[in-house]
């Protein structure tokens, strides 16, 4: 099991200069473990590159179709006051969107719950650094 970032899960819906990794990264092992605000922020990107023209209406229905089969096999993490204080200290500690320390913190308590590490999946370079210095994993690209 892997836990996907937002950044790597949209090219698995569609079609992205990335697809090719999420693909083989989703193939290799397709337990998915994702952050309940995962959805909202999918559903963000997909409706701001409809509107920039980028998709048309077959591609932004096929990606939410999509969507909605990924988030009914995965399993996600439910927001919580320990998030929530997890999410904070990450705002004080790194230079962060307030999505992006609720998406690492959701990651960081899934590990507290595991017996090991889960890899991080997640294709924003500056989230990866900060997710490696709280000391995640990150999946390993497959080529």
């Amino acid at each position: 099991m892997k836990f996907w970032d937002s950044s790597a899960i949209v090219p698995l819906l569609i079609q992205q200069g990335r697809t090719s990794q999420a693909q083989s990264l989703y193939k290799e092992d397709p337990l998915v473990m994702l952050w309940w605000g995962s959805d909202v922020e999918c559903t963000g990107t997909i409706a701001r590159l409809v509107g920039e023209g980028a998709l048309g209406r077959s591609e932004e229905q096929a990606a939410f179709e999509r969507l909605g089969e990924l988030q009914h096999e995965a399993h996600e993490i439910q927001p919580s006051a320990k998030l929530q204080q997890i999410a904070k200290r990450l705002l004080r500690t790194h230079i962060l969107r307030s999505a992006d320390a609720l998406q690492l913190a959701a990651v960081l308590s899934a590990n507290e719950l595991s017996l090991s590490s889960l890899p991080f999946v997640c294709f924003d370079e500056r989230l990866g650094l900060v997710a490696q210095r709280e000391g995640l994993r990150l999946a390993e690209l497959v080529k």
